[in-house]
């Protein structure tokens, strides 16, 4: 086995690939490896922690056919410290790989590709596209949303509910939801499906902008295919909760105010908040909002006033700072509405500015209940 190539190239590849790889498992030794496919002039290298599977072509000098596995930490560590040059490597006796630069040579151990995880088998899977920009800004809406409980795993991921309609991505922690959705993207065929928060940080940073993603979905693995890279990745097991119920259908109490002021105004109070409920008390009237917070463990407290428009009776509610900041500086727009209804229910957060045609987003912050 032997081949040449771009060491740049390489290590895109494998800085990409060796996010979902644990160079630290306990499990099994293979997975602290890339599994490196060498057909001809064309390189495929594999990397998974079994959940997930993530594999990129480029291509090399070669007219060999040969797999092998390499460790990837120390494989990584080096490619990465080389200047854009042509690397050599060549498959020595003692299970042991030579890497040739023009300064030098660098020679570490390697392992047989036999044991290494197969692939999974699709079984009668569903078909759809998706540009990568879409896909990447629905999951950029909404991975942040996501929950960390271990007893509730079906909200650890992003809830993909595509039907004829539309394409909504869905993520909630119990704390906030966020619903994106697409009008312009429908499908023949219901899919339905949740993700893994690790996948589809994967899935942001491996295809390329404006590229078309083919995806398969079966009952248990969902497959994106760009050009050169491939994720497959296993579903979580269990229904995801009925959503719609807690979005408040009656919100007759509209505030419109500017993002950036009302997020700047709302980090500067949250300092002074209780540190262990984060709550900051609102003080909404016609034409001013005013944020509160007081820590009285330490006599700490802060108030600050944004200009707002706002139709409705004067409100007093409470929110964690946090998952209201953590919703709006994951909004783009200039101004953004906030829906109420009483002090009890949810605050519904949307933009007014900056979305495609086709293109919805919805936010919404369970509230904290204030002392009188």
């Amino acid at each position: 086995m032997k081949f040449i190539v771009a060491s740049s190239q390489l290590n895109k590849c494998l800085s990409m690939i060796g996010g979902i790889i644990n160079p630290n498992s306990t499990h099994n030794q293979m997975l602290e490896n890339y599994l490196f496919e060498l057909d001809n002039n064309k390189l495929k290298i594999t990397g998974t922690d079994l959940e997930t599977i993530v594999t990129s072509s480029l291509e090399v000098e070669s007219d060999s056919v040969d797999e092998i596995c390499i460790p990837s930490r120390i494989l990584q560590d080096i490619i990465k410290t080389f200047p854009d040059q042509p690397l050599t490597f060549k498959v020595e006796e003692n299970n042991l790989v030579e890497i040739i630069s023009d300064e030098g040579n660098f020679s570490l151990g390697y392992l047989s590709a036999e044991d290494y995880p197969a692939l999974p088998i699709i079984e009668d899977p569903i078909h759809a596209s998706i540009n990568a920009d879409i896909l990447k800004e629905g999951l950029s809406k909404t991975v942040f949303a996501t929950g960390t409980d271990d007893h509730r795993p079906v909200m650890s991921g992003v809830y993909f509910e595509w039907t004829q309609e539309k394409l909504n991505f869905v993520a909630t922690d119990a704390h906030k939801l966020v619903v994106y959705s697409r009008e312009d993207l429908q499908v023949p065929q219901d899919i339905k499906f949740i993700l893994t928060r690790k996948p589809l940080q994967l899935i942001k940073n491996i295809f390329d902008s404006n590229e078309e993603i083919s995806m398969e979905v079966d009952h248990k693995h969902a497959i994106f295919k760009g050009e050169k890279t491939t994720l497959i990745t296993r579903h979580i097991d269990g229904k995801y909760p009925n959503y719609s119920a807690v979005i408040p259908t009656k919100n007759p109490y509209l505030l419109t105010i500017n993002r950036s002021m009302f997020l700047s105004a709302l980090r500067r109070v949250a300092i002074f908040a209780n540190k262990s409920s984060s709550l900051v008390r609102l003080n909404i009237s016609s034409s001013q909002l005013i944020i509160s917070a007081e820590d009285q463990d330490f006599n700490n407290k802060a108030k600050e006033r944004v200009p707002c428009d706002y139709s409705g009776e004067d409100m007093n509610i409470g929110f964690n700072a946090r998952f209201l900041s953590e919703v709006l500086s994951n909004l783009d727009s200039e101004e953004v509405t906030v829906a109420l209804s009483d002090p009890a229910r949810a605050g519904i957060v949307k933009p007014i500015d900056g979305l495609a045609e086709g293109e919805d987003i919805l936010m919404l912050v369970m509230p904290l209940m204030l002392s009188v």
